[in-house]
């Protein structure tokens, strides 16, 4: 079997981060508030969508819901029609590395994509960087950030991870980033066992989650139990079913072995073995974010070199510099892979182990906005129904980052952080991208201006090349 190297979570920093002003237009703003009228209201917790409801949007914040024919519209309130279309909660991108905030930015409202996890940038850039976001200062969705990712010693990225050689360095690693004021840990692969418990217990004293890669050196079950919340990129899989075989898996550095390789024999697993584990890893707590697409869309150095590849109008220079420099001896990657892993995120949903939408933003061909839905429709052909998706990508990420008090759903109280869609996407997510409109931070973005904003962040990327 011919070796291949998967695309590892990771990036290094590109440029540095401006902050830029939001210029406020006329048509996207209202003094007082929004009126949603007679609009299908996605009710992503039940599964429903609920016909004929009046939304009531001011400060930013959804004021009323209540049926269209007695709900009354406030007085100077911006009507906007909503027959035949129907309001989810914005979309999630649980897993990127904001490079590119001009243009990530743009794609990321766009496409409905409102809360994104930066899951690995130089503590002292994303903080910032989150902030303006969060007050609106740059063009974007809202963020939380880890910092830092915190890696064995050497670490694989010097440029996003931090060397540790003990578990005290461990330990003072996390009070630091606490101190800087991180919303998670990330740790990554090349951490002993004894370092990542020490990681995860100084993480629980100062109330942060640990999330990230399952390291090497330590099985899948160990690292939930020393501390591990959330798996990305389903990595340690692969040592799952060299042991439900009886192989030994050799440790092979960020999964860039030929230990993956255990993957493609998936359907030799006994399927009962395997559902031990899920429930297993269900009962520990654990949340997966699978990051199938970077899979999927793993491209070889030659296409993204040639600017082959679809949408590349959207891709910087900096981030192909980017993918060039870390992606530089990246080999096909076979079918088999993303369609396994995709079986795999199937039994960890029929165990019941909680999901979150990513894709690895940064990563070759991985394109915001548009990757997050490729992630929703991969799912939903692998068998998960399309109210579970949708789910995966509002609510259960909202709770994991806890921000559900006002994020990840429909209700009165929470933040309009809203997509209007023109087709129920319980019935499919991929009427989830023919957006109509976008609210967020008290602002609308009608179809006119999301047009604005995809040509202007292929404007940006353009003017980025020689």
């Amino acid at each position: 079997m011919r070796r291949w190297m998967p695309i590892v979570g990771a990036v290094a920093v590109v440029g540095c981060v401006a902050v830029l002003a939001v210029s406020r237009l006329n048509d996207r703003t209202s003094a007082s508030g929004f009126a949603i009228r007679d609009v299908a209201v996605v009710d992503v917790a039940k599964g429903i969508s609920i016909p004929g409801q009046t939304v009531i949007v001011a400060g930013g914040r959804i004021a009323r819901i209540g049926p269209h024919e007695t709900l009354a519209v406030p007085q100077g309130a911006r009507v906007i029609d909503g027959r035949g279309l129907y309001l989810m909660p914005g979309l999630v991108d649980a897993h990127v590395h904001f490079v590119d905030p001009d243009v990530f930015g743009r794609l990321m409202i766009a496409k409905g994509v409102l809360l994104v996890r930066d899951m690995g940038m130089p503590t002292q850039q994303v903080l910032p960087l989150r902030d303006a976001l969060n007050r609106g200062e740059i063009l974007g969705p809202e963020m939380i950030a880890t910092g830092t990712i915190l890696d064995g010693d050497p670490p694989l990225i010097p440029s996003v991870a931090v060397g540790i050689k003990t578990p005290a360095e461990g330990r003072a690693a996390v009070r630091e980033h606490a101190a800087a004021g991180v919303d998670e840990i990330k740790v990554y692969s090349g951490l002993s066992r004894a370092e990542l418990l020490a990681i995860g217990r100084e993480a629980r004293r100062s109330g942060l989650k640990v999330v990230g890669h399952v390291p090497d050196a330590v099985p899948f079950e160990d690292a939930v139990a020393a501390g591990l919340q959330s798996s990305e990129h389903l990595f340690g899989f692969e040592e799952v079913i060299a042991r439900l075989l009886g192989e030994p898996a050799k440790p092979a550095y960020a999964r860039m072995g030929s230990d993956a390789g255990y993957v493609q024999r998936l359907g030799e697993v006994d399927p009962q073995e395997l559902e031990v584990v899920y429930q297993r890893l269900r009962r520990a707590g654990l949340t997966v974010c699978p990051t199938v697409v970077t899979f999927k869309a793993g491209m070889t150095t030659r296409a993204f070199q040639s600017g082959d590849f679809p949408l590349s109008e959207y891709v910087s220079q900096d981030v192909l510099d980017l993918w060039n420099g870390l992606w530089a001896a990246q080999d096909d990657l076979p079918d088999w892979v993303w369609r396994n892993y995709t079986t795999i995120v199937r039994g960890l949903h029929e165990a019941g182990v909680p999901l979150l939408v990513g894709t690895d933003l940064s990563v070759p061909g991985v394109i915001p906005g548009y990757a997050v839905h490729e992630e929703m429709a991969i799912w939903q052909d692998g068998g998960i129904p399309a109210a579970d998706v949708l789910r995966s990508a509002t609510l259960v990420p909202a709770q994991f980052m806890g921000l559900d008090d006002r994020l990840g759903s429909v209700a009165v109280g929470k933040a309009a952080s809203l997509v209007l869609v023109r087709a129920d996407p319980l019935k499919d997510v991929r009427n989830a991208q023919d957006i109509e409109g976008v609210f967020l931070r008290g602002e609308y973005f009608d179809r006119r201006a999301i047009g604005r904003l995809s040509a202007e962040a292929a404007d940006i990327a353009r003017r980025s090349k020689p």
